[in-house]
């Protein structure tokens, strides 16, 4: 059995959650999200016990794999409408720096224009700082693919380090040519 999967997800005060048809649905102060799980799956919400449970219908390998992930994009749900995740990006380099500009941002990270993505409805997005930005969402997934989406714009380079990475990231540092020759 899986270890994830037979875990039961609790269900915290002020969440209601259904199932309705092969569609799981939760709703909490952060906002609402609707999971279409696969159909071997068995999503059920025990409202007497304050529980969700995913059951699986037998031990096939592909029922196996889909009960720890339907499990865990559940569990995911549930603990983002309670408390929504969260992204910080950091902006390294002279004169690289990023705004918001209606429901766009614009970051000028060294080309030639400036690269404008559209934020996504879901993604709230806060600038601290013109070199610093802050993404929180209830949805685990579209704040994880925005923020690589922002990261892929310019990624750190090893060479000076300029680029745009996560907080609290490493960039693993190289020589230059001036000190790999000792000459």
């Amino acid at each position: 059995m899986s270890r994830i999967g037979k875990k039961p997800i609790p269900l915290p005060a002020g969440v209601t959650a259904k199932v309705d048809g092969g569609v799981f649905s939760v709703k909490g102060a952060q906002g609402e999200l609707k999971l279409k799980f696969h159909s071997a799956m068995t999503v059920k919400v025990d409202e007497q016990a304050k529980q969700i449970v995913v059951v699986r219908p037998d031990d096939n390998r592909q029922n196996r794999a889909l009960h720890g992930l339907t499990r865990s994009l559940v569990n995911n749900m549930v603990s983002g409408v309670v408390k929504p995740f969260e992204k910080k990006l950091e902006i390294i380099g002279v004169g690289y720096q990023a705004s918001i500009g209606g429901k766009t941002l614009n970051l000028q990270v060294g080309f030639a224009n400036v690269i404008k993505l559209p934020i996504p409805a879901s993604v709230k997005c806060t600038l601290p700082d013109n070199t610093h930005i802050h993404l929180a969402s209830a949805d685990k997934q579209a704040v994880g693919q925005f923020a690589a989406v922002i990261r892929k714009v310019r990624p750190p380079e090893p060479y000076k380090g300029k680029g745009i990475r996560y907080e609290g990231e490493y960039v693993r540092r190289k020589a230059g040519k001036a000190f790999a020759s000792g000459g």
